[in-house]
C-alpha cells in the first residue's frame, strides 16, 4: 500500500457544488466504415435484423441518458435534450453519426454526446455484422 495516498485510490469526483448550474450543450461525431454488402443493406433497408439506423438512434440516447452508469467519475446530469442525425456517405461507404446532448447543470455534458455518438455506432457494428461479419 502506498503510505503517500493513506490508502485511497487518488480518484474523487470532482465536487461542483459551489457552481451556478448554467446551459451546457456538446456535440460530438463518429464515423463508422462498412462493407458494400453491409452498407446496402443499411440504406435500403434490407438488414435482416431491421432498421439498423431508427434502433441505432434509440441506442445513442440510451447510451447518452446512461453516461455516468458507464464512467465512474462522471456526474450523473439532468439531460434535457439527447438528438442524433446520421450522415451515409455512399462513395466510401460510411455512416457519419453527430449527437448533441443539452442540459442546466454545474458541469459540462461533452461525455453524454461522446457517449451517444458510441452507442450508435456499436449498435450500426453490431446490427451490420448480420450482413457481414467482416465489416471493413
Amino acid at each position: 500500500m502506498d503510505d503517500t495516498k493513506n490508502g485511497k485510490s487518488g480518484f474523487q469526483m470532482i465536487d461542483v457544488g459551489a457552481k451556478a448550474a448554467t446551459a451546457r450543450r456538446a456535440v460530438a461525431q463518429g464515423k463508422i466504415f462498412l462493407s458494400g454488402s453491409s452498407y446496402l443493406a443499411l440504406v435500403q433497408g434490407t438488414n435482416p435484423k431491421g432498421d439498423v439506423l431508427a434502433l441505432a438512434e434509440i441506442a445513442g440516447i440510451q447510451a447518452a441518458k446512461n453516461c455516468a452508469t458507464l464512467l465512474p467519475l462522471c456526474h450523473p446530469l439532468p439531460l434535457e435534450s439527447v438528438r442524433l442525425s446520421f450522415e451515409c456517405d455512399q462513395v466510401d461507404r460510411s455512416v457519419k453519426v453527430t449527437c448533441t446532448a443539452a442540459t442546466t447543470a454545474k458541469t459540462g455534458v461533452e461525455m453524454e454526446a461522446l457517449c451517444g455518438v458510441n452507442g450508435a455506432l456499436l449498435c450500426i457494428y453490431d446490427l451490420s455484422k448480420a450482413v457481414d461479419p467482416v465489416i471493413s
